[in-house]
């Protein structure tokens, strides 16, 4: 079951966060989802622990799997009206 929070971010980051998340067709949400995940899946003390650095190389190397979004009708849209231009 999902549940939801609120966040609060640098605006900077959640600009460049969307735009990877799209990027790689996962909503923002999953791509968080997926973080969250790989960081709590280990037993970590500190941020300096956290394997971001295999989780980089395990994605570059195509081993990550991701559950990707089903296109909302808004991006749907967007598309549509894009390609008729």
């Amino acid at each position: 079951m999902d549940a939801k929070i609120t966040l609060s971010f640098n605006e900077k980051v959640i600009s460049k966060a969307k735009k990877f998340a799209e990027d790689n067709n996962i909503s923002l949400s999953r791509l968080t989802e997926f973080l969250y995940s790989k960081i709590t899946s280990g037993h970590y003390q500190q941020l300096e622990d956290l394997p971001v650095a295999d989780w980089v190389s395990m994605l570059a190397e195509g081993e990550v799997k991701y559950q990707k979004a089903t296109p909302s009708r808004k991006s749907l849209k967007k598309e549509y009206f894009k390609s008729r231009k």
